[in-house]
């Protein structure tokens, strides 16, 4: 006994609920392990702007491949024969991408939303975040690592100019943040 005023069943869709989080003091441990595992199965540390580096000179490569010839910082990872992908970097910054991927889809976090202070649009806040991630990764190239990689690698290894270099980024990351509050309040 269907009538033509009977709706069709909607579909249902069901939505994750969102797991807690790790406890910190057992993420930084694994973490640690990690670090370790790093250090011991490849003889160098954690890091992300190495990959993504070799990313852009690969795309260098096939875009301009006269310029990368005729700079000696490129060619030491694109010239002539070189692969600039055929690196453990890449591969490990490949599985950081997927793995917060799997890990953001296992845990029901993903979704798609703009984090921003109630004074400013979606646009600015979309621009202040590409001008920050612009200028951590000139920084990342002119410390020569970026932040997880001399904070992590490098302060494992007790290494002074990244001990140096975190304090930087910390009080600078006060003083801005001081500067912008703005946009969040």
């Amino acid at each position: 006994m269907t009538t033509a005023t009977q709706a069709a069943p909607a579909k249902i869709r069901r939505v994750r609920e969102p797991r807690p989080y790790v406890h910190p003091y057992l993420g930084g441990f694994l973490l640690g392990l990690v670090l370790f595992a790093a250090f011991f199965i490849t003889g160098n540390g954690l890091g992300a702007s190495g990959g993504l580096n070799r990313y852009v000179v690969f795309i260098q490569d096939l875009i301009a491949p006269e310029h990368v010839d005729q700079t000696s910082y490129l060619l030491t990872m694109a010239g002539g024969d070189l692969n600039p992908l055929d690196n453990w970097v890449v591969i490990m910054s490949a599985g950081v991408l997927l793995g917060g991927i799997v890990s953001g889809w296992r845990n029901g976090r993903i979704k798609l939303e703009t984090n921003k202070g109630p004074n400013i649009t979606n646009r600015t806040r979309w621009g202040m975040a590409f001008l920050g991630g612009a200028i951590m990764g000139y920084g990342a190239r002119l410390a020569r690592g970026c932040t997880s990689g001399q904070a992590l690698s490098g302060g494992a290894v007790l290494s002074a100019g990244s001990w140096i270099f975190m304090f930087a980024v910390f009080g600078g990351a006060y003083a801005l943040a001081y500067t912008l509050r703005r946009f969040w309040n």
